[in-house]
């Protein structure tokens, strides 16, 4: 992989460290906790679907009368990480979104799905995020998060897109948590065996094939330009910085959720 792409790997790694080893992962120690961090974790997985399409739609030609556009490496690269996020197949062969998996995977476990779900079907109907945010009662971090990745997709410079898109989201599933949720497994196979699997068609998947395509496209995206190579690394900084306030109002809603616990145990009937 070219320079650029080294030097913006080491000025991020720092960060990078930050969020595959966040104290939030050591304290999701049940299927409760679980279902707290998937219910901040579904407005990640929903935006980043956002930013692929809105790549696809700058980078491919996605209206009628068809032209050419762009690099036709560049076009390969998108649409196959499309078909494999839009398109998937879960455990029983059937295609589907991964986001729409997410939201499977979350009913089997009993984590709550209505936030998501009113916030997108208020910002399907009105396209206000502000008003679909206030309705839903959305986590203020997921908003924040959400929020920061629209910015982006709002710059209308794709090369920030595909850059936050690359290293602000894959290859950040640490070891750890995919510990634990084995685990939680073991215990709970039926509750969060669509989850576990989501993981490890994450790991599979994006976490290799697609972050190979990722890296090259932001490399031909960026290409010579070092203003633009300068912007990414702003770019995927802020990111990064937005994923660990994410991780950290998981970890607070957890303390929070522990420390009632301790101070009010259950009582035997």
């Amino acid at each position: 992989m070219n320079q650029q792409i080294e030097r913006l790997r080491n000025k991020i790694e720092p960060l990078r460290q930050g969020i595959i080893n966040h104290k939030v992962y050591s304290i999701i120690t049940d299927i409760d906790d679980l279902k707290i961090f998937m219910q901040y974790h579904v407005y990640a997985v929903w935006d980043f679907m956002s930013l692929l399409k809105t790549l696809q739609n700058n980078l491919t030609c996605t209206t009628v009368p068809w032209f050419p556009k762009g690099s036709a490496d560049t076009r390969h690269l998108i649409n196959e990480i499309v078909v494999g996020e839009e398109s998937d197949i879960d455990s029983n062969g059937e295609r589907k979104s991964h986001f729409e998996l997410y939201i499977e995977a979350m009913k089997q476990c009993g984590a709550e799905t209505k936030q998501i779900e009113i916030f997108i079907e208020e910002l399907k109907q009105t396209g206000n995020f502000e008003n679909a945010f206030n309705i839903s009662k959305a986590p203020k971090q997921a908003q924040d998060f959400v929020d920061f990745t629209f910015k982006i997709i709002s710059s209308k410079k794709d090369y920030l897109q595909s850059a936050i898109f690359t290293f602000g989201r894959e290859d950040l599933i640490p070891g750890m948590f995919i510990s634990i949720i084995n685990e939680i497994h073991k215990n709970f196979p039926n509750e969060i065996s669509i989850f576990k699997y989501y993981i490890e068609r994450h790991i599979e998947v994006d976490g290799d094939h697609h972050s190979h395509l990722a890296l090259q496209m932001t490399a031909n995206l960026c290409g010579n330009n070092e203003q633009f190579w300068i912007e990414a690394e702003e770019a995927v900084i802020q990111s990064l910085e937005s994923r660990i306030e994410l991780w950290d109002g998981v970890y607070k809603q957890l303390i929070e959720r522990k420390t009632i616990a301790n101070n009010y145990p259950k009582v035997a009937v």
